[in-house]
């Protein structure tokens, strides 16, 4: 492989797990610069990535990101997330509380745990492509929950629950959004 197949390897399995682009950009510099020194040492790209690019793309995401950090962020995001889409129901139906079936409980969670999931393991799809595959799995299970505990409320969710999901990632997605505003300028 040639440096330059190299470095595109990398960028694509980059930008696949989500790696921001300054960040990328970074990354991109230093492991451009590392086969130009082994490239006059003598030695092969090989040499510096080993035999497989993307184990190497790979491993060197998860380092720029390790888990714990991952797990927190996409925690967050996803908290995030579930107090926007609650919000929902409270505005259509315009009222400050919210009756929670085994069904709904069971989407919900379902979908919360297969998108934090996929996220962590593949890095981000996007938000409607990783929803999608959340939803093919969640909507099974929040049916089969009402089909097997029926439609009684479990509990009443208060108007101020989904307000409070929405601040532990409220940094990170103000953060992301300046991210996306400064790359797009």
């Amino acid at each position: 492989m040639t440096n330059a197949q190299i470095l595109a390897a990398c960028r694509s399995n980059w930008e696949y797990r989500g790696i921001d682009d300054a960040s990328m950009r970074e990354m991109l510099d230093e492991l451009s610069a590392h086969l130009e020194d082994a490239e006059a040492a003598g030695r092969t790209a090989q040499d510096v990535v080993g035999g497989n690019v993307r184990a190497f793309a790979a491993a060197w995401a998860r380092a720029r990101a390790p888990l714990p950090r991952r797990l927190l962020r996409t925690t967050c995001i996803g908290l995030y997330y579930a107090g926007c889409v609650l919000l929902v129901p409270y505005l259509i139906r315009w009222t400050t509380q919210l009756d929670v079936s085994p069904g709904n409980l069971a989407f919900w969670v379902v979908l919360a745990a297969v998108t934090v999931a996929w996220e962590l393991r593949r890095g981000s799809l996007g938000f409607r492509r990783s929803w999608a595959v959340a939803l093919v799995v969640a909507l099974p299970a929040g049916i089969l929950a009402a089909w097997l505990a029926g439609d009684a409320p479990l509990f009443t969710l208060p108007l101020w629950a989904p307000p409070l999901l929405l601040l532990p990632g409220l940094p990170y997605a103000v953060a992301d959004l300046r991210a996306r505003r400064s790359g797009a300028a």
